[in-house]
């Protein structure tokens, strides 16, 4: 048993899982006739929590239950991989991208989020503000804006040859380069980073 578990907590190649993320998809579609995707999720739990008025959230939302099972079993499944699979390694970031990051202002990587931006000290600050509030409600508007987030387009839309998620596909790519690339720096730089 310790063989396995040991086997499952060292990282997996691309090779493996990757295919093993694109099987997700056939496989929903043969068992279920199910689409794959998280960001609807959001809507089903606003559906079902807060029953107002608003034409966006009346529509049965039990019929999509599955999708709300399948969200929470990512969730347990990511605190159990942290409670008792996480690689006790260091994270291994190449030195071309800690020097990039270093340019930057952040110089831990002892963890897989570097606490120079992402920690709970930061939540009402400038930095908060840019990272939490604003980044989070751009990804929201996009995922919306695009009819889904980077999985659903990328591997189920794509895999059903559904040119729309092959054009949002490339732009959610475009944009994480052009954010990493161009606005990363001017925004950090802004505030005092």
């Amino acid at each position: 048993m310790d063989q396995v578990i040991e086997w499952i907590r060292q990282p997996w190649p691309w090779y493996v899982a990757g295919p093993l993320i694109g099987l997700t998809v056939p496989a929903l579609l043969l068992l279920g006739n199910k689409s794959f995707g998280i960001s609807s999720s959001l809507r089903h739990i606003c559906a079902a929590c807060m029953p107002a008025k608003i034409p966006f959230f009346e529509y049965n939302w039990k019929k999509e239950m599955w999708n709300l099972v399948f969200v929470f079993g990512i969730f347990l499944g990511g605190v159990l991989a942290t409670l008792w699979l996480s690689n006790p390694d260091s994270i291994v970031v190449a030195e071309s991208t800690q020097e990039d990051l270093r340019v930057l202002g952040i110089t831990d990587f002892s963890k897989l989020m570097p606490s120079e931006l992402f920690h709970w000290g930061n939540l009402f600050t400038l930095k908060g503000l840019f990272f939490f509030v604003i980044g989070g409600f751009m990804v929201g508007f996009g995922t919306r804006y695009a009819g889904g987030c980077t999985s659903g387009h990328a591997i189920m839309g794509i895999s059903n040859l559904q040119w729309p998620s092959l054009v949002a596909t490339i732009f959610f790519m475009l944009g994480g380069f052009a954010m990493t690339h161009i606005f990363l720096p001017v925004i950090m730089g802004w505030i005092g980073i």
